[in-house]
């Protein structure tokens, strides 16, 4: 079923858009919409490219965002939530209400913490010893320590934090972005995913589906090497003029097919992706040609060193990337296998220094290499999981933690973000949620509106309802981490 996308009734002036809708219809589209000629983007998007530049609702520090996830779920207490009283409870059988893949429990063996803590910045955070080089960037930092959700199951808790919902189906974050802004180049997507090396996650491209949207909006892998994107090469023996001469005939004949079925939201996209491609074929190799860039850079994120080589590579080209006009940019670390991504059931210390030590040194650099070049006040950067992990065992035996979505971190920086600031808390255990409790869907709504979007007023007619990345209940941003 698609979106209903007559949300707005006709009127004089439509028609009169309509019949003349030759001339200039992707700029003038824009200014209509400012204007308040058109009741919805939605209305908007049938006169006009997908990803055609739009006015925000108001004037937002932030242009782009660039979410670093963590899948598998980082712990919390073992990384940027410091917990002193557990180092004494290592090993002692407590009574604690968990819930977890495990199931609910009333008693847990306590797993200390395995890395010293140390105080780092002017605002003197206390971040563990996994990560001494973003312990640096504090300053800059905003963290949140009263993270809740629903969900302590992967799948779920995932779609959660990427779209909103517990549910498949539902357009993610970073497709919100672009409906609500389009992109500001034509020639590269504006929704950008890398994977890790070993795979992506469970549920795959589920997580940055475009849901009932149109597929514009869905999000385009890539890969940070000599070939970007799959099937990018033009065929052997295919000149481009030639290549250009068949496209056009293409389009010709879809535009005739789509004139009798105006609302056929997936024709149209397919439409402009064939677009998309041509251009890409272009244009994309050189946003990954590193060439350009300076020895001093490439030492910076990693990309001499074994471990740090491959995610520095992919925080280098978010930067890239945001820097060319793409709008949101998310780098999964951690693949489908459990030894591959931050799932620590077992042995947390081998777990998450793996993933740790990867990770460090690439994402400091692209805080630091941002704040230089001037982008970090207008690029968002997000970190974390898709939940926490217990303060106790899950096994009898081994340092390993259950799922946590009743208390766990996330931190935001640049893109109007207030650094060297902690809002929220766990309890002392850092087992649950105690104070400045925030839903998922108060960080979406933060994104949104750092970015010019009013996380409430931004809809899709869809079922009925105008949905909303933050529910029809609506959501308001964390003012407290908004410089």
């Amino acid at each position: 079923m698609t979106a209903d996308r007559q949300f707005c009734r006709r009127t004089r002036r439509e028609f009169l858009w309509e019949a003349g809708a030759g001339f200039g219809a992707a700029a003038l589209t824009s200014l209509l919409l400012a204007d308040g000629f058109f009741k919805s983007l939605q209305a908007a998007e049938k006169f006009a490219s997908p990803l055609a530049p739009r006015r925000p609702h108001y004037p937002g520090p932030a242009k782009a965002c660039i979410f670093i996830f963590c899948y598998g779920g980082p712990s919390h207490i073992d990384t940027f939530d410091y917990k002193p009283k557990l180092y004494d409870l290592d090993g002692k059988t407590i009574p604690i209400k968990t819930f977890g893949r495990a199931g609910k429990r009333n008693e847990g063996r306590v797993v200390g913490p395995k890395w010293k803590f140390r105080p780092y910045g002017q605002c003197g955070k206390y971040v563990s010893d996994l990560f001494p080089q973003i312990g640096s960037c504090v300053d800059d930092i905003a963290f949140l320590h009263g993270m809740y959700a629903e969900s302590p199951i992967h799948g779920s808790a995932m779609l959660m934090m990427n779209s909103g919902r517990l549910l498949s189906g539902s357009p993610a974050l970073g497709s919100w972005i672009t409906y609500g802004l389009g992109s500001e180049n034509e020639n590269l997507p504006g929704f950008v995913v890398m994977l890790d090396k070993t795979g992506g996650p469970i549920s795959g491209p589920k997580n940055w589906s475009s849901g009932y949207m149109p597929a514009a909006y869905q999000g385009v892998v890539i890969r940070a090497d000599d070939t970007p994107i799959h099937d990018l090469v033009r065929p052997a023996g295919i000149t481009e003029t030639a290549q250009r001469k068949l496209l056009d005939r293409l389009r010709e004949k879809n535009e005739v097919h789509l004139a009798q079925r105006p609302d056929n939201s997936e024709l149209a996209a397919r439409i402009a992706s064939y677009e998309m491609a041509f251009n890409m074929q272009r244009h994309a190799p050189e946003a990954v040609d590193f060439s350009q860039e300076t020895k001093e850079t490439l030492e910076l994120y990693g990309i001499n060193g074994s471990r740090t080589e491959d995610f520095g590579r992919k925080c280098l080209l978010a930067r890239r990337l945001v820097e060319r006009g793409v709008r949101f940019v998310q780098i999964y670390s951690g693949g489908a296998h459990n030894d591959d991504n931050w799932d620590a059931h077992t042995d947390i210390v081998k777990n998450h220094s793996k993933h740790a030590g990867n990770i460090d040194q690439p994402v400091a650099a692209l805080l630091k290499d941002l704040k230089r070049r001037g982008l970090l006040d207008s690029t968002i950067i997000i970190w974390g999981g898709e939940f926490g992990r217990q303060p106790t065992a899950e096994y009898a035996q081994g340092t390993g933690r259950d799922h946590n979505s009743y208390g766990f971190t996330m931190w935001l920086a640049g893109g109007g973000i207030k650094g060297g600031v902690s809002v929220g808390a766990t309890d002392e255990l850092g087992n649950n949620a105690v104070e400045d409790r925030f839903h998922v869907k108060h960080l979406h709504a933060t994104v949104l509106h750092l970015m010019g979007l009013d996380p409430n007023r931004l809809s899709y007619f869809y079922g009925g309802l105008n949905q909303r990345l933050v529910g029809v209940e609506g959501a308001d941003p964390i003012h407290k981490i908004i410089a």
